[in-house]
């Protein structure tokens, strides 16, 4: 497959590859490698993503496909739209840890005003995370 981004950092390609027979739909593909690849920093901060328009046509996927993977890792932090400038890797997960932390503040004043003990708030998160991310 050919490089589907531009070449980075050391001059190597990175690419993106969907695979039809996957049960993750395309869109989901799509975001998450690109949200690995920002983490990891094999898209560096700042990097010029292509047009939806673009990629969408390089991995052979309606453009409402990639612009749904478009939307959903710019709500994560992951990217940013600058208008007619272009889509780049936002910096490190700063507006995603700033959302999270934001949210724990929230469920911290939730619990307490539903009268819940430390532990009993901390259990309730842990048994979400287990569910959430799929761990017994």
């Amino acid at each position: 497959m050919p490089p589907i981004f531009g070449r980075v950092r050391d001059n190597r390609a990175v690419t993106l590859k969907i695979h039809i027979d996957d049960s993750a739909a395309p869109y989901e593909q799509v975001r998450a490698q690109i949200s690995e690849q920002a983490r990891t920093g094999v898209l560096p901060v700042g990097y010029r993503l292509p047009t939806v328009r673009g990629l969408a046509e390089s991995l052979g996927l309606a453009a409402n496909t990639v612009a749904k993977a478009y939307r959903a890792l710019e709500s994560d932090g992951v990217i940013e739209t600058r208008g007619r400038n272009g889509t780049y890797v936002a910096a490190a997960g700063s507006a995603a840890e700033r959302e999270l932390a934001a949210a724990a503040q929230a469920y911290v004043e939730r619990a307490r005003r539903l009268g819940l003990a430390e532990a009993d708030a901390l259990a309730a998160v842990r048994d979400a995370l287990r569910a959430g991310y799929g761990e017994g």
